[in-house]
């Protein structure tokens, strides 16, 4: 149902307008002669078609973007923030609407250029060398007040005005005819391209021609339907835009030498019928309509932006955000955007600007590709456009956009990039609630997650080689934090870690709102240790019944589960006994077992690990090596070392060190021979009480037990350990190979 206000608003034809009469603008009369001399009409075709490489998968992105909802005020800044966040989008859009209100003195000083004649007659008359500022600052302030006094009312009814002289004096373009043209046969073969050193210099003269796309869609908060005016006007104007520059530089190419195409700036008039009048002023009129479309659509562009509370200064985001009550228009952002134009204006050169803003533009555009990729391999449900891209289409324009922008000024490049990290920089640090940078990739990386997960469960290659990839059950979550640190280890580099705070008690809502409490602190726990595992809960009437459910649940990792890690408190050890009954149900499903005792000895690091193994046919020598150099991997430890105590037979000593030693010469064992020590067995000495002379100040003790023994002795194997620090029984399921 239409409203008063919609009555007021436009149709699709004010976008196509603003947008062709923007594309169709100063570059098209006053530089595409140059660039055709200098490098042929096949290396311009080539920049027409890089340049629309970038321009139509943005035109197909914004159209994408803009049908997936609402579009309210503030075009490309609207799009970008809604779907980057505020932050970002506050960022790309300030540097967007600099690049639009410069654009303003930019098309402003171009539109001087038609009076060329006149500024050369009055030279050739009077003697007198008039600056282009006598036509160009009352231009400005002409055009500023008309906008302000009148809006966007004024401005579209003159663009269709200006479309129109600019659709003569085109026509008169391919009518005229030329002596050069009549003495020349050519064909497509004969227009060469030439200078190809030269290709990115003029390329960067002439990209601002391609800018003029996305003009139109600033306009969003005034049409009556963006979801279909901004993809049908936009994408109509683009297309027809470039068909337009094919035809053109084929007559340049061919009506006009080389020298007369460099030197003569205006040499399309002198090609076009009337050309020394309809050339001007359609020049006159292309650089206007441009200067016109960039005023209306920079003031939206900041007044959106201020809406949104962005910028640091309560009072401009009030004084940027107000409008005319009768008519909505963003005066204030008009004064402020025609205040900026006129300063540069007043400048008179605005070259080295002209590349900044196409370096903002190339930021713009690339954002908005990477957006509609993003989108396309984030497949969020509730993106749901009415037209659709191709996701190769706007992944192309992205990468393409970035490379140009280095091809064309790395200097530029790196000073644009630079200010836009320190604009995010500081927006973010004062708008530390809203969204960050983090939000664009997150349905990207769910993707690209889901997906390696299903490659890694599928890939046989997965048996081929061992990793841990394990789960740890416990209650004391809170009151040690020994099982984190070990799981971050394991987890740091070359394996998986999932730990589970085990509530006691049945499944319900309570429960479960208890549940998400408990992982959230957790997973600030794990935030403030450095850990880098999956934390989460489970709550389960037993403890036998919650590792039963353990071992079943798939890993995070793609990987199938293959490790399970248990803890307790050395000087409380009465978790042991459940500890040990539920052993045996771990082995059922092929699971090796590490028993972790926690010590209250401050961890040091640098006094290494010591690793118990009961000669070479200790089928679990090599797991408890594995896991050790697995363990050194972390920064935590990248002063420590390994240290391996093996027991033998007596009078089988040197023989054990020479075969371990051969080992440690053929790389297999991440030590060295010194490293090693061989212990010979002897009758009424016990294990823990060697362990606990030669291992008192290890960092960490590493010990292998059997399921074998353990029925046999229960819990006792674990204990009396008293004189050392942490210590991690283990057990393997199967002896893995050290490669």
């Amino acid at each position: 149902m239409s409203t008063a206000n919609d009555a007021n608003k436009f149709s699709t034809l004010p976008v196509f307008f603003t947008a062709i009469s923007t594309i169709l603008g100063a570059i098209l009369f006053l530089r595409f002669g140059f660039a055709v001399g200098t490098l042929g009409f096949f290396g311009v075709a080539l920049i027409i078609i890089l340049g629309h490489l970038v321009t139509i998968p943005t035109a197909l992105a914004i159209s994408e973007i803009a049908t997936n909802r609402r579009v309210e005020g503030g075009g490309e800044y609207f799009i970008i923030s809604r779907s980057f966040g505020l932050n970002i989008g506050a960022t790309i859009g300030i540097a967007l609407y600099l690049s639009q209100a410069i654009s303003v003195a930019f098309y402003i000083i171009a539109f001087t250029e038609a009076f060329s004649p006149i500024f050369d007659w009055v030279k050739n008359q009077f003697g007198l060398d008039l600056p282009r500022q006598v036509i160009s600052i009352p231009s400005m302030i002409i055009l500023g007040l008309v906008i302000i006094k009148k809006g966007a009312n004024l401005g579209i009814k003159a663009l269709y005005f200006v479309v129109g002289i600019l659709a003569i004096s085109l026509l008169a373009f391919f009518l005229g005819s030329t002596s050069y043209a009549s003495t020349q046969n050519f064909s497509i073969w004969e227009r060469s391209f030439r200078n190809s050193q030269d290709f990115f210099i003029v390329f960067a003269i002439i990209f601002p021609a391609f800018t003029g796309m996305t003009a139109g869609v600033g306009l969003s908060g005034d049409l009556k339907d963006p979801k279909k005016s901004i993809p049908l006007g936009t994408i109509t104007a683009t297309f027809l835009g470039m068909i337009i520059y094919f035809f053109i530089i084929w007559k340049l190419s061919g009506s006009a030498s080389p020298e007369d195409l460099v030197n003569n700036q205006l040499v399309m008039s002198d090609i076009a019928l009337y050309g020394w009048i309809l050339i001007p002023v359609g020049l006159a009129a292309s650089t206007l309509s441009s200067a016109l479309g960039s005023i209306l659509v920079a003031p939206r562009t900041l007044q959106a932006i201020g809406m949104d509370q962005s910028f640091p200064i309560r009072s401009l985001n009030w004084i940027v955000s107000r409008s005319k009550a009768s008519t909505q228009e963003p005066t204030n952002a008009t004064i402020i955007t025609f205040v900026i134009a006129l300063v540069f204006v007043s400048l008179g050169d605005v070259d080295a600007v002209a590349s900044i803003i196409s370096m903002f533009f190339m930021v713009t555009y690339g954002s908005i590709c990477l957006i509609s990729f993003l989108h396309h391999f984030g497949s969020d449900p509730s993106y749901r456009p009415t037209f659709r891209s191709r996701w190769y289409f706007s992944l192309v324009g992205f990468i393409l956009c970035v490379w140009l922008m280095f091809q064309m000024s790395p200097t530029y490049a790196f000073l644009s990039i630079t200010l836009m990290i320190l604009m995010y920089v500081g927006i973010n640090a004062y708008h530390k609630d809203r969204i960050g940078l983090e939000s664009i990739f997150l349905g990207a990386i769910f993707q690209l997650s889901r997906n390696l997960q299903v490659y890694l469960q599928k890939s046989k290659k997965l048996r081929e080689t061992w990793r841990p990839s394990a789960i740890c059950i416990s209650k004391a979550s809170f009151e040690r934090d020994k099982a984190f640190e070990l799981l971050s280890w394991i987890s740091y580099k070359h394996g998986f870690g999932t730990y589970l705070h085990l509530i006691d008690g049945y499944y319900s809502r309570k429960a479960n709102q208890e549940a998400v409490r408990i992982q959230s602190d957790l997973i600030k726990r794990v935030r403030k240790i450095g850990g880098n595992m999956i934390v989460d809960t489970i709550i389960s009437p037993s403890y036998t019944s919650a590792i039963a459910q353990a071992l079943q649940l798939p890993s995070a990792s793609g990987m199938e589960s293959n490790m399970i890690i248990f803890d307790f408190d050395k000087k409380n050890p009465s978790e042991l006994n459940q500890i040990t009954d539920n052993i045996a149900l771990t082995q059922a499903g092929d699971y090796d077992v590490c028993v972790l005792g926690c010590s209250h000895k401050t961890l040091r690091h640098e006094n290494g690990i010591n690793i118990w193994i009961r000669g070479l046919n200790d089928e679990n020598a090599n797991l408890m090596i594995l896991l050790s150099y697995i363990i050194l991997g972390h920064p935590d430890w990248h002063k420590s070392f390994i240290k391996i105590y093996s027991f033998c037979n007596e009078g089988e000593i040197q023989k054990t060190k020479d075969q371990l030693n051969d080992i440690v010469l053929s790389g297999r064992l991440p030590i060295t021979e010194k490293n090693i020590e061989v212990i010979e067995k002897k009758e009424g000495i016990s294990l823990q009480s060697l362990v606990n002379e030669k291992s008192k100040d290890a960092a960490l003790t590493i010990i292998g037990f059997r399921e074998e023994r353990l029925k046999h002795e229960g819990a006792e194997i674990f204990l009396g350990y008293d004189q050392i620090g942490d210590i991690l029984f283990v057990d393997a399921i199967s002896k893995k190979v050290i490669e």
